[in-house]
């Protein structure tokens, strides 16, 4: 069959609205994944991104800041209902509306729309594109998916305009969704449990690649009371390390890609086996890249060899999963670290040769019942290791095991709108808390 008689699916990665938004290495994997999925099956794949930070109609358009990050375009709008006394501005972060609605009208009229999702309070941005999208489009149905889908299903169903809220990963789903809405019929040519089966993401629909994610494998075996990834990603799955090593190649060699983001939850579990034949890998091929990790590494994970191997083969923003230094009382939090491994760990990346601005510990602020002085402990315990305290503002998420502490001690009704869980107001900090606490600890992490 003729690819032009096959049903034409539309990708979009939506607005962002929120207090604050930048491009540190965030691009929809799992969208572009599905988009080069469709198109290895013979679809006609459309993409735009709301968040794009080389839009042709921007007119000053920084080509990349450090390591390809870099801030999005944002346009002031009203606050939402209920954070009407935050002293912050509000804006929604991607393309001017009028540059959204050209390119839709730019491209043929889709048969099916596919629209990610991430932060479960970045909805209000989702719905506001689902908005523009039926204007241009009324009669074509558009299918939610991603984190906030999956995580507040329910609300979606409630709150969004979508057609059908889709939750969980992909997989061979999206096949019987295609069909479901467009009548056509497809059969799968790869193994969806076998994640070097798939074809590379579709990177190459962006105008620009600033930088490229990789996902080595899915799922965590940890289970900290703070994170959902066991919710989203039950599963583990991992690739093979020589496929991962051809990956890197073929986007440096291809695209000249020089930056690469590991999305990985647990890079460096059973390292003998995965981790460390990737890094030597890398070294083998002389691939002359830089690698950054914002998922943080487990400490307790970090051996000397796969330090020296790290910094080898060209990483370059290395970060930690700490969360805190009262490391006598975290079982609450989760069992990654103590102590000594902290310290023995910082000494063992200094003596690979990582210098203090490249490796950076995070700890977590605000979360349920936490003091302001613990925080400001940890902080100082961090610097005086020799590496940078890097402050990750604690975001409550439905499926964890805190989120029922979250739920009775923050001054929001969390359960009613998934806006009050954004990380910015801190929703779950009362001991002396104003809008100055925030700049204090910033100002004491950065001193």
């Amino acid at each position: 069959m003729n690819r032009r008689d096959t049903p034409h699916i539309l990708l979009i990665n939506p607005w962002i609205h929120d207090f604050a938004a930048y491009d540190f290495w965030a691009k929809p994997l799992g969208l572009l994944s599905l988009a080069s999925i469709l198109d290895y099956h013979g679809f006609t794949v459309s993409y735009i991104d709301c968040l794009e930070r080389f839009h042709p109609e921007a007119t000053q358009t920084e080509p990349f800041t450090r390591y390809g990050r870099g801030p999005y375009l944002k346009t002031r709008i009203p606050k939402p209902r209920g954070l009407e006394d935050v002293p912050r501005n509000f804006s929604r972060y991607g393309i001017k509306k009028k540059w959204f609605k050209n390119d839709l009208l730019s491209i043929s009229k889709p048969d099916l729309i596919l629209i990610t999702s991430l932060m479960t309070y970045w909805y209000t941005g989702v719905q506001e594109t689902i908005e523009a999208l039926k204007d241009i489009f009324p009669n074509i149905p558009v299918v939610l998916g991603g984190i906030y889908a999956s995580l507040c299903r329910n609300h979606a169903i409630r709150h969004l305009s979508a057609d059908r809220v889709a939750t969980g990963s992909y997989g061979e789903n999206i096949f019987k969704l295609v069909e479901e809405y467009t009548g056509f019929s497809v059969r799968s040519r790869i193994n969806f449990d076998d994640m070097d089966a798939y074809p590379y993401p579709a990177f190459g629909m962006q105008r620009k690649i600033a930088y490229i994610p990789l996902l080595t494998s899915k799922g965590c075996p940890f289970t900290c009371a703070y994170c959902a990834s066991h919710f989203l990603n039950p599963k583990r799955m991992v690739r093979n390390p020589k496929s991962v090593v051809e990956e890197i190649g073929y986007w440096n060699e291809k695209f000249d890609v020089k930056d690469f983001v590991f999305y990985d939850d647990a890079f460096l579990v059973d390292a003998k086996k995965h981790a460390i034949p990737i890094l030597e890998g890398i070294i083998k091929e002389g691939i002359d890249v830089r690698f950054h990790t914002p998922n943080a590494i487990h400490i307790r994970e970090i051996s000397r060899e796969s330090a020296r191997l790290m910094f080898r083969a060209g990483f370059k923003t290395l970060r930690l999963g700490l969360e805190t230094t009262l490391f006598e009382n975290r079982t609450e939090l989760d069992k990654k670290v103590t102590k000594e491994d902290f310290f023995q760990v910082v000494s063992l990346l200094n003596d690979a040769g990582f210098k203090k601005n490249q490796v950076g510990a995070y700890l977590l602020v605000g979360l349920p019942e936490q003091p302001i002085h613990t925080i400001e402990s940890s902080i100082e315990t961090v610097k005086k290791s020799g590496i940078i305290p890097v402050l990750a503002y604690y975001s409550p998420i439905p499926h964890t095991a805190l989120w029922s502490k979250a739920v009775k001690s923050s001054r929001y009704d969390l359960v009613s709108d998934p806006l009050f869980t954004n990380n910015a107001i801190m929703p779950c900090q009362h001991e002396a808390f104003s809008w100055k606490t925030i700049s204090h600890l910033k100002n004491l992490a950065s001193m």
